[in-house]
């Protein structure tokens, strides 16, 4: 039998502006029908951020993401993965609401502060839709994307204990992996592990092949084989590293979170879009596209029906 292979679409995110891709979603009609096509297309899972309908900010209001998640669980069986991340000018209590009130089944959880840029955009953009965009891009010069010790112990409580929520641990740097591995030596996480390979950010470890394949190397000397793993990659190098993750084994993230792109100088026009890609490299290689059902078990998640998005 063929392995599986994981797809997750992160379908909007709150790094990308309006002004960046006509093909962002923003609205809740937008975000929802996206996730809906790519969950058709083969994703898996969908990691999901809220946006104001209206200019596109980036939201955490539980009103907001029940305006799209509860038809998205309607339409779907994929799982439905809430950001903790949010955006950088969110406190911690605001960027875990949407999780918590929809009891989600699957919820990143990135491990480690950084210096997470966005600014060098600047250089590139000088006209912008609506105005927050510009100020967005240029706090991330001074800001750091905190995420403490004490903060993923509250992630933890308030997520993994209170709703039985299992994450995928997003690790920008190698450091990252000793965090994580700090919070099983100290039974605060049990397997199956679900690690997020992400490269190529402003802050974190490059985007390239090497580093893929130390991250790799140094999380099996800290897991062993108790651990799922994916790779998402940011920009022009999405579909390069992802290919090359699910060849060494792992599973694979695309999404407009993540590239705006469909390949050089494209413009991707949807999320379902780079799914599609993404499966047909799958498929040339001889893998298989794990279903919904098929990650809940690979991941150990708690499924679908437990779950507080009841339309």
């Amino acid at each position: 039998m063929p392995r599986k292979v994981i797809i997750t679409c992160a379908v909007t995110g709150s790094v990308h502006t309006p002004s960046m891709s006509p093909h962002l979603p923003i609205t809740p009609d937008q975000i929802a029908e996206q996730a809906v096509d790519a969950a058709r297309a083969g994703a898996a899972i969908l990691h999901l951020h809220a946006r104001h309908a209206a200019d596109g900010r980036p939201a955490f209001e539980p009103a907001v993401y029940r305006q799209f998640l509860p038809r998205i669980h309607a339409q779907t069986d994929a799982v439905i993965n809430i950001t903790t991340g949010g955006s950088h000018t969110m406190t911690l209590e605001q960027r875990l609401a949407g999780a918590i009130d929809a009891s989600a089944e699957m919820a990143s959880c990135n491990m480690g502060s950084m210096n997470f840029a966005l600014f060098p955009v600047l250089d590139k953009m000088k006209d912008f839709t609506f105005p927050w965009e510009r100020e967005h891009l240029e706090k991330t010069r001074n800001a750091i994307f905190r995420n403490t010790f004490g903060d993923i112990e509250t992630i933890f409580e308030h997520l993994g204990r209170a709703h039985g929520t299992r994450f995928e641990f997003e690790c920008y740097d190698v450091g990252h992996l000793y965090n994580l591995k700090h919070f099983v030596d100290r039974g605060l996480v049990q397997g199956p592990i679900f690690l997020q390979f992400v490269l190529g950010v402003l802050g974190g470890i490059g985007a390239d092949p090497e580093n893929l394949v130390h991250m790799k190397r140094i999380a099996d000397k800290l897991f062993g084989d108790s651990y799922q793993w994916s790779v998402l990659a940011a920009g022009r190098h999405q579909m390069p590293l992802v290919t090359q993750a699910a060849l060494m084994g792992g599973n694979v993230r695309v999404g407009l979170e993540d590239s705006l792109s469909i390949g050089p100088g494209e413009m991707a026009t949807s999320n379902a879009q780079q799914v599609g890609k993404i499966r047909g490299i799958l498929e040339s290689f001889g893998f298989g596209i794990a279903t919904p059902d098929e990650a809940r078990e690979m991941l150990g998640l708690k499924g679908r029906g437990k779950v507080a998005l009841a339309a």
